[in-house]
């Protein structure tokens, strides 16, 4: 019914600290690509397939018994998205137009991403990946024309991936791991207290929901499968589960002296809130093939599961305030990367890909601005360099283009006066610059 949502104020632990506390989506639906500098620069084709460094404990486990040595993975990834929004006749539910300028709720983050992979004996491999898979940030002005769906959208993720790896043999290699997931969420906007004392703006007031699960960590598991046909050639094939969140958090509103009439009957009160938050399964096969001494040719496919996401309904403690429901609808994707690398030398691997990355939303009526998604398209430069044996660095730029998406996204609320309908479009892109550094002890 009436918009906000939810975030923690304080850090979960010391990782969150390192910055993963930063959000912003560029894949599909609001998931965040970024776990790996290697991987940003040919545009994560690598897939599980390349086993390039300790990053694939995150993409695929199976891929740890590539790595001969004890080695650990430090990245940070700057997210500069821009999404302008261009107001199209949106209108009151009365009828009415709605005021307020166009605005850009793009919100650039950072999202680090930590990795360590050691060998156990000669058959069994061990790892742990920490990193935020989903992540979501978008911020508007207060004014602006789309208040009433949202003002500010955070949502951040923290997932601990211990893992292992056994090598069956010089073909086959398994591998398994468990997740645990943190999430916390914010979603705050502008309520029309106006439309329902019969003046639409003339009285705005303000909702901020917040919540995490703290109380109630949640748990996942990921396998996946190697099989390598000769030194040359491989095949990866890897699934992540679905994740289901259970958060708890509280309701600010703030509501102007004029309506306080609506306040007297418990309505728009501070209050407690619960809601669940899932994110998706997703499997993914890629296949590496070094076409000779200096190219390596890769490519990925992957399918996420987003038609689990149907609905974000928020439940309040207090009985006066319906449920608020936002219905998503979402639509299974796909994700198809292909790439190549080229060994300079022994000291310098220079790598670029593209990528087709299908939306999730289905339609600009279920669109809303608190995830403007659309189909994309990657292109990415890559740079890897070894100080010496021990020390190696790899630098990596993305550039996201995405299709001017549509929106025309009517607000749901059982107070038929706060059905405003959002109509425009967004002009939106996405730059990505990335950096680690690998150690091997």
């Amino acid at each position: 019914m009436y918009t906000t949502l939810l975030k923690t104020p304080r850090l979960l632990t010391f990782l969150l600290s390192l910055g993963l506390i930063s959000s912003g989506a560029n894949a599909a639906g609001f998931a965040i690509a970024e776990n790996s500098a290697s991987g940003i620069g040919s545009a994560f084709s690598t897939g599980g397939a390349a086993g390039e460094d300790a990053t694939t404990v995150w993409a695929n486990p199976a891929s740890m018994t590539l790595i001969s040595d004890t080695q650990g993975v430090i990245a940070v990834h700057y997210i500069a998205p821009q999404a302008d929004f261009s107001n199209q006749g949106s209108t009151l539910a009365t009828g009415g137009a709605i005021t307020g300028p166009n605005a850009d709720g793009g919100a650039s983050a950072i999202v680090p991403n930590l990795c360590f992979t050691t060998p156990i004996n000669e058959k069994l491999f061990a790892g742990i990946s920490i990193n935020a898979p989903f992540g979501l940030g978008t911020v508007y002005d207060d004014d602006w024309v789309g208040r009433y769906h949202a003002v500010e959208t955070h949502l951040t993720t923290v997932n601990i991936n211990p893992a292992i790896a056994y090598k069956l043999n010089e073909q086959w290699s398994f591998g398994a791991g468990v997740s645990l997931q943190y999430v916390d969420v914010t979603l705050t906007s502008a309520i029309d207290f106006g439309s329902l004392l019969g003046s639409p703006q003339a009285a705005d007031g303000f909702g901020d929901l917040t919540a995490d699960n703290t109380d109630d960590l949640s748990f996942g598991w990921n396998i996946g499968a190697l099989y390598e046909f000769n030194k040359d050639t491989r095949i990866s094939a890897a699934y992540r589960s679905e994740i289901e969140h259970n958060v708890e958090g509280d309701a600010d509103f703030s509501v102007p002296t004029s309506a306080s009439i609506i306040t007297s009957t418990g309505a728009f009160t501070d209050t407690g809130l619960t809601a669940t938050v899932s994110v998706p399964a997703s499997a993914s096969l890629s296949i590496f093939h070094a076409l000779d001494e200096k190219i390596d040719l890769m490519a990925d496919i992957t399918w996420t599961q987003w038609s689990t996401f149907e609905e974000l309904r928020i439940k309040y403690d207090n009985p006066s305030q319906p449920d608020s429901v936002t219905t998503e609808d979402y639509q299974d994707q796909f994700r198809i990367a292909l790439g190549g690398r080229y060994h300079l030398d022994e000291k310098i691997i220079l790598r670029t890909g593209i990528a087709y990355d299908q939306k999730a939303v289905k339609s600009a009526e279920l669109r809303t601005p608190r995830i403007p998604d659309n189909d994309r398209t990657w292109l990415s430069f890559g740079l890897g360099y070894a100080f010496s044996e021990t020390i190696k660095a790899d630098f990596g730029y993305t550039h996201l283009f995405i299709a001017d998406t549509p929106i025309n996204n009517t607000f749901e609320s059982s107070q038929a006066a706060l059905n405003h309908t959002l109509t425009g479009e967004y002009t939106s892109s996405v730059d990505i610059l990335s950096a680690q550094l690998i150690w091997n002890f």
